[in-house]
């Protein structure tokens, strides 16, 4: 049996801390060990067959093949379509694929930049694979999911439709690395139905682990020739798609190009044409084939007024779906080009100084973190909130430094196994400087922050993407990062990356109050309440003087909730025991007298406490107000465990009862003080307040 989900989540925060998840050593997808499956198969003379990604329809998914299609579809062992199988004939290059029946452009436009850089390329595709030594039919390769690499096992079961390969195929018979690639990422996205449309920069990223920029052509920079230039030189991976034609078909424009279609950028060279320069850019169709027929085409007669040193280097006519053409030419007839690299140097020109890299978890929860764009004032400050100080430059690269020295990306995490099925939402990023009367803040910055400060710099839209970015120039001093998606009360997960080439220092900001206690309202004392409480107490006691859960049960319906009953369900027997557990310092099972008291002077209070923050009397808290009320309860909570009470305590509404509420509190207040003890003990081993989550989830 497998643990419970919030172990599993820390389990996975600890090894990710102990490096699993890197490029050394990448987690396992599915939980599959290739070294130890491989030695199970060969041990037993086996051929291996992937339970988690099984050759049948599933696999392929829906809408992809006619049912006609799909039923005459084998899956075949290589060594079942050719003689003599390999897994790379002299080399990988661009030409060694075509297309399928998969709309899986953007994934191939990303391999073909892939095979141009072959330390990247060696960390996706293991080359010491083969069909001859220790051949068992599995094969693995390696992408960055999500903030951490994953390897991924496969068979090599392949779909085939009379014997040949019906989604992309090598030009080489006998060469399957591209198929086998192909099936493994299939795999990551659910089935190859799944990989049908995208852009080459969710590719490329999933390839480097990097960051990518992506500039739009109607409004590119006047520098993008070098920006080009330099990412070749840096050894970055570029992609670039043409504008959707009337339908969603990837039909042929009279000029060659396909409309709606993804090509690699392979190359960029200037030359002289009659006298004056010309910027050339190289493009490759994934499809092998159908080429640009205008300027600098293979059969142009421009090729004519350049040197023959300069077309014996760059021409070379033949159909194999690569072509030059002008960079005006370029911004004419694509809508974007994304570079994609492991470090920003191409941007500023410079590889001196060194670019530090964190990485951030975050997810933004309706009602709780999820505050919407700076249209949603009284919202807006829940979002999630990232503390950034940045010191001075580095000495080495403080004279060669460009105009901006921070990339902050933010990318979508899914919550779907299957990528057809992801829901992408609008997202941005603001950057807020942290005036000086706010410095001294901890916690999360109030909303009269965000009413009087605009930020130094921001995304210019919210966009539909997986990804954006924002490049800027940011001066020493604090600032406050904050992602957020358009509409408030939208559920997902992010990862927050920042790049800097000055000395920076980040922290969630929320962390700040983890369990950190405020004044809270107290309770009346006077003589006649402490002899009514200890009447009570009388009344529904045993003859020992005692209450067990059963007679607390009791109590709080005939009492707490006296008129109240028509808007809740009452205390169960479990939230009962619970309570009693919690106070029962005596360990009777049972509450004395003081026990007894102490808890309904807190119960009490919480009731009064959640009356006034149903400001509507509907007899629920919303997860805003729950915030709130908490606060008024005497807790400060992270929006991690913000998170979690409004999974754990939400019902299907997202909205606490009552009795959740009053139960939700009463932990949290005894759960609190506990830890602490422990803490100043030294008896804690759980790391990052792990205990309390776990108390909080369980």
């Amino acid at each position: 049996m497998p643990p419970p989900g919030v172990c599993m989540s820390i389990m996975r925060e600890r090894h990710k801390k102990e490096g699993v998840g890197s490029l050394a050593n990448p987690e396992k997808h599915s939980n599959q060990d290739f070294q130890q499956l491989t030695q199970y198969c060969l041990a037993r003379g086996v051929r291996y067959i992937d339970e988690m990604f099984p050759p049948d329809h599933n696999s392929i998914g829906d809408g992809l093949l006619s049912p006609d299609n799909m039923g005459r579809v084998v899956w075949l062992r290589p060594a079942k379509m050719v003689q003599y199988p390999d897994f790379v004939v002299d080399g990988l290059s661009r030409f060694d694929f075509g297309q399928g029946m998969v709309g899986d452009c953007w994934f191939l436009a990303s391999i073909g930049a892939l095979t141009f850089q072959k330390h990247i390329l060696e960390q996706v595709v293991p080359l010491n694979q083969s069909f001859k030594e220790d051949y068992c039919g599995i094969f693995h390769f390696r992408f960055w999911r999500f903030g951490r690499w994953v390897d991924v096992v496969i068979d090599d079961k392949l779909p085939t439709v009379d014997g040949r390969l019906i989604f992309v195929h090598s030009k080489t018979p006998n060469e399957f690395w591209p198929a086998l690639l192909e099936k493994a990422y299939a795999k990551v996205c659910g089935s190859y139905a799944d990989m049908n449309l995208g852009t080459p920069a969710e590719a490329m990223m999933d390839f480097t682990g990097g960051v990518h920029i992506t500039f739009k052509l109607t409004d590119a920079p006047p520098n993008l020739w070098d920006l080009l230039f330099r990412a070749v030189q840096s050894k970055s991976l570029m992609g670039c798609n043409t504008p959707q034609g009337e339908t969603s078909a990837n039909t042929v424009a009279p000029n060659g190009l396909v409309r709606g279609h993804a090509y690699t950028v392979t190359g960029v060279k200037q030359v002289m044409s009659q006298g004056r320069p010309v910027n050339l850019i190289r493009l490759f169709n994934p499809w092998g084939r159908g080429e640009w027929k205008g300027g600098w085409s293979d059969k142009s007669s421009m090729w004519q007024t350049v040197s023959p040193d300069d077309r014996k280097m760059c021409l070379s006519v033949k159909e194999d779906g690569e072509f030059w053409m002008t960079m005006e030419d370029f911004c004419r007839h694509f809508t974007d080009v994304t570079i994609c690299c492991m470090c920003p140097d191409f941007l500023d020109g410079s590889s001196k100084g060194l670019w530090t890299h964190s990485l951030h978890d975050g997810r933004w929860v309706a009602g709780t973190t999820a505050g919407g764009c700076m249209n949603f004032p009284d919202c807006f400050w829940t979002n999630p909130q990232y503390r950034v100080k940045i010191e001075g430059l580095d000495r080495d690269c403080s004279e060669t430094q460009g105009d901006n020295n921070m990339l902050v990306s933010l990318m979508q995490k899914p919550d779907k196994r299957n990528r057809r099925l992801v829901k992408s939402l609008h997202i941005g990023i603001n950057i807020f400087e942290v005036p000086a009367q706010f410095k001294g803040q901890r916690g999360k910055f109030p909303a009269v922050f965000f009413n009087n400060n605009v930020p130094v710099a921001q995304t210019k839209n919210y966009l539909n993407a997986r990804t954006v970015v924002v490049f800027s120039r940011l001066k020493p001093g604090e600032y406050l990062i904050v992602p957020s998606a358009f509409n408030p009360n939208e559920t997902a997960s992010f990862i927050l990356s920042i790049l800097s080439k000055v000395e920076t220092h980040i922290h969630e900001n929320s962390n700040d109050q983890d369990i950190v206690e405020i004044p809270k309202p107290m309770p009346t004392h006077n003589r006649a309440d402490m002899d009514n409480k200890q009447t009570l107490f009388r009344q529904y006691s045993d003859q020992f003087e005692e209450v067990d859960a059963e007679q607390l049960q009791r109590i709080l319906h005939e009492t707490l909730l006296q008129g109240y009953a028509k808007k809740t369900q009452g205390f169960s027997l479990e939230s009962c025991r619970s309570m009693v557990a919690l106070m029962d310092t005596s360990i009777t099972g049972k509450l004395n007298s003081s026990e007894f008291l102490h808890l309904w002077r807190k119960v009490t209070v919480y009731k009064d406490i959640f009356l006034r923050s149903d400001v509507n009397r509907s007899g629920m808290l919303s997860l805003s107000q729950l915030r709130n009320a908490i606060m008024a309860a005497g807790v400060r909570l992270s929006d991690g465990l913000l998170n979690l009470i409004a999974l754990r305590y939400g019902g299907s509404s997202g909205n606490i009862s009552l009795e959740s509420f009053i139960s939700l509190v009463l932990r949290v207040d005894r759960m609190a003080k506990i830890f602490r003890q422990l803490n100043e003990g030294g008896a804690i081993s759980l790391r990052d307040n792990e205990w309390m989550y776990i108390t909080m989830y369980a």
